[in-house]
């Protein structure tokens, strides 16, 4: 069960903790998290070639997500897609950790259903349905 939470509860918090860096910016640094975790197998090399042309597909992606928050949830399920195929055939994301892939192929989409929604603060739809508070009456 941990296996399943808690790389969702580390989308999350990585939702909330992206969210209190002010847009534009949000937007810029999502896009560079999105060109890192095309990175992320490089030094693996389990599949070969495939982590050369899957680098350099998200480095394009990536560049288009600097101006589009659909293009960096499109990066965080491309690599959902190759996490679950390091995970089957290649190395794991983290050498000593077996099942990282595992945890990053269930971190990913959450990170990308946030970005598909224009990756906006959660923190300020907290505030909006926070109750008001109650104003004193003014007596007589």
């Amino acid at each position: 069960m941990t296996e399943v939470l808690l790389p969702i509860v580390i989308g999350l918090v990585y939702v909330l903790l992206s969210s209190l860096i002010p847009e534009p910016h949000r937007r810029k640094v999502n896009a560079l998290m999105v060109a890192g975790a095309g990175a992320a197998y490089l030094s693996g090399g389990e599949l070969g070639v495939w982590e050369l042309v899957f680098c350099a597909v998200m480095t394009l992606v990536a560049f288009r997500g600097l101006d589009s928050w659909t293009f960096i949830g499109i990066g965080w399920l491309l690599h959902t897609a190759w996490d679950v195929v390091h995970h089957l055939k290649g190395a794991p994301i983290l050498p000593f950790a077996a099942d990282s892939s595992f945890g990053c192929a269930l971190t990913d989409p959450v990170i990308a259903l946030w970005a598909f929604t224009g990756g906006r603060s959660p923190w300020a739809w907290l505030r909006r349905k926070a109750p008001a508070a109650a104003t004193p009456a003014v007596s007589d």
